[in-house]
């Protein structure tokens, strides 16, 4: 993968910009929660990244440690304590009521800690052989010094399975196409229900797209997000654009 050129003073302008802004997010995860789950049962571009996770985990080997880092609702540390029922799971999640979801579906995973607490005072007891971030990262403080982070907390050679939104969420966009998906699959009725059942995400989306407009939290190019992960020290192995471009996804290998 070739190095992007990311010079210092778009990092300095960033942290200048998260100094000025205002610290807490903007976004009610509490509230996100009740209805998060509508996105993996629903939402196709959601399943996607499910499904890109699976297709890399034959490729991880037998990790002893695993972090989920901003795991939401548990549905990534689900897959990976089903592909890996020996491995020690730490579920890196501040917020009380996904991290209260994650532990319905993972109760049956005995080798899970929960760290509730978010991922700059986190207190890592070891370094870990592998390290999901999805969706998180562009909500942290300094996505820089997070990255970083990151390196020193995985194992020489681990592997970071990353996924971010870097582009501003267009709610309406979002809207149209998922009520298309659903009243083609379920038929209109059906999809009225789902929308209705899942209103608390239309509401929670908005909040997400107003800290990004407010630089409350981070919005990155592909090729931003690529120079980022480099110079905190990792070898990019594979990058693509997912969930409908909004995203980006990268399987990284941290260096020694």
């Amino acid at each position: 993968m070739t190095s992007h050129v990311h010079s210092e003073s778009n990092w300095t302008r960033l942290a200048s910009r998260w100094r000025q802004s205002d610290p807490e997010p903007r976004t009610d995860w509490n509230a996100y929660a009740k209805s998060y789950d509508l996105l993996s049962e629903y939402n196709p571009a959601y399943q996607e990244l499910l499904q890109e996770f699976e297709s890399v985990l034959p490729t991880v080997g037998k990790p002893g440690v695993i972090f989920d880092v901003g795991g939401g609702t548990g549905n990534f540390s689900q897959v990976a304590a089903s592909r890996f029922p020996e491995s020690a799971i730490y579920f890196i999640e501040p917020d009380e009521r996904m991290k209260s979801r994650a532990a319905e579906k993972l109760s049956g995973h005995d080798k899970i800690t929960f760290v509730e607490r978010t991922f700059e005072n986190f207190e890592a007891p070891t370094q870990a052989d592998l390290m999901i971030c999805v969706h998180a990262l562009y909500t942290m403080p300094e996505p820089q010094a997070r990255l970083q982070e990151m390196k020193r907390l995985l194992k020489p050679g681990g592997l970071l399975f990353l996924v971010d939104l870097g582009r501003p969420m267009d709610v309406a966009d979002w809207r149209a196409y998922l009520f298309g998906h659903l009243t083609k699959e379920l038929g209109f009725l059906k999809a009225m229900q789902i929308f209705w059942k899942g209103r608390e995400i239309a509401k929670q989306n908005k909040a997400i797209f107003k800290s990004q407009e407010a630089n409350v939290y981070w919005t990155h190019t592909a090729e931003e997000i690529s120079s980022a992960v480099e110079k905190a020290g990792f070898e990019i192995l594979s990058q693509k654009s997912v969930y409908r471009g909004y995203s980006d996804l990268l399987l990284c290998r941290a260096g020694k």
